[in-house]
């Protein structure tokens, strides 16, 4: 897959100054890990999910994650996964027929309910278990982690398969203070023990909340929350570090629909005047009506704690997150730079931008990932930024 295929050769000379490559499933785990960005949950009794992926109804979606658990009721999970097992079987025979390319297709995920359920699961899909990149893991802990992981081993040993685990951390051990850090560590050793399985790891945010019987509202990120907060610190803490380091995937963002405010819109009017004149306003206008100026403020927050990705509930969020995805110039002219350098030098060196000290030793582990990401999503010309893409199509065309 590629991001941003949608747009026109033109479009993509005008934004981007190096462009996205196309990324496999047989890529490097740390490429992949890095190229999930929005990953769109959609429960699996919803119909028409083959359909819909075919057809690339949802522009520049390019992750998917079928849900066979709290999306669904309890009492539909076997109608959900009779659905899944269908809608699988439609991708599949499309593929079969070259109606389109697995390499066309999102990168596909199934969440699952325990560890039996990963196999059950699997046995449903059949030969169209092959268009999988994983399995998401929810409630996640030490506990059941190992079943979790030996049953996916199994599966890929005997079905010669190469998928993926996203474990979810989101059970009451991990968000409790008194057993967090021990409940992270025990976690930690064990997928230390399966690395090249674990693509990358999620943390959930809404079950987290609900055991304080806590909800954001969609002027509040969930940095504002104060017992969130330190558990993601403390996540990123232990799985962020530099010498055995995972991808952390930021939690989703629920609101997508109209609504009155109280406190002041975090979207300043200035870029968009800057870019678009009068008609930027109203650019603007329509995210802050949908409130993705909360979710960008909260993708902006992800991003200063090194978090890479999220999980997302709606199609109208799969290009705020994308496009915040997007690695901006000056960050990639340091990162390229500082590589370049760590052959023969790791000391310091100025940027090239004279307003800031690259240090090689300190900002390389910084470099490298923000390199991935420009595989993966691109770099936006030096005038540009996630504006450009979220802008009305027919804006694109006066970029440049």
């Amino acid at each position: 897959m590629r991001h941003f295929d949608y747009l026109t050769a033109n479009e993509k000379d005008a934004i981007f100054y190096k462009q996205p490559e196309v990324i496999l499933k047989t890529d490097s785990k740390d490429l992949l890990s890095h190229a999930l960005g929005a990953a769109l949950y959609m429960p699996a009794v919803r119909p028409g999910i083959a359909e819909d992926l075919i057809s690339g109804k949802h522009e520049g979606l390019k992750s998917v994650v079928i849900c066979l658990e709290d999306a669904v009721d309890d009492n539909a999970l076997m109608i959900a996964e009779h659905m899944l097992a269908e809608q699988m079987e439609l991708l599949y025979e499309a593929v079969q027929n070259e109606v389109i390319s697995s390499e066309e297709l999102p990168f596909l995920f199934i969440r699952i309910r325990n560890p039996t359920h990963l196999l059950s699961a699997a046995r449903l899909m059949g030969q169209a278990i092959s268009l999988l990149t994983g399995f998401v893991l929810p409630k996640f802990t030490h506990a059941n982690g190992t079943d979790y992981l030996e049953n996916l081993a199994w599966l890929n040993r005997t079905h010669g398969l190469h998928l993926f685990a996203m474990p979810i951390l989101e059970s009451p051990e991990v968000i409790y203070q008194e057993t967090r850090q021990d409940a992270l560590w025990q976690i930690k050793t064990l997928l230390d023990s399966h690395y090249e399985q674990i693509l990358n790891i999620r943390i959930g945010g809404t079950d987290f909340s609900g055991l304080y019987g806590l909800r954001r509202s969609a002027e509040t990120t969930i940095y504002d929350i104060a017992v969130i907060r330190d558990c993601i610190a403390d996540i990123i803490n232990l799985f962020g570090r530099g010498e055995k380091e995972y991808v952390i995937s930021g939690p989703v963002w629920e609101y997508f629909y109209n609504g009155s405010r109280i406190l002041k819109p975090k979207l300043r009017k200035t870029p968009f005047e800057e870019q678009y004149g009068g008609s930027g306003i109203g650019i603007r206008e329509e995210m802050l009506n949908h409130y993705i100026d909360g979710l960008i403020q909260e993708v902006l927050l992800d991003k200063a704690n090194g978090i890479t990705g999220k999980t997302i509930i709606h199609p109208t969020h799969i290009k705020p997150v994308q496009s915040l995805c997007v690695v901006e110039y000056e960050e990639y002219m340091d990162a390229q730079a500082i590589v370049d350098s760590a052959e023969h030098n790791n000391g310091v060196i100025s940027s090239a931008f004279s307003n800031k000290m690259n240090e090689i030793k300190p900002h390389y582990n910084w470099a490298k990932k923000t390199l991935l990401k420009s595989k993966a999503f691109g770099v936006y010309h030096d005038d540009q930024n996630f504006i450009s893409i979220l802008s009305e199509r027919t804006h694109v065309s006066d970029l440049r």
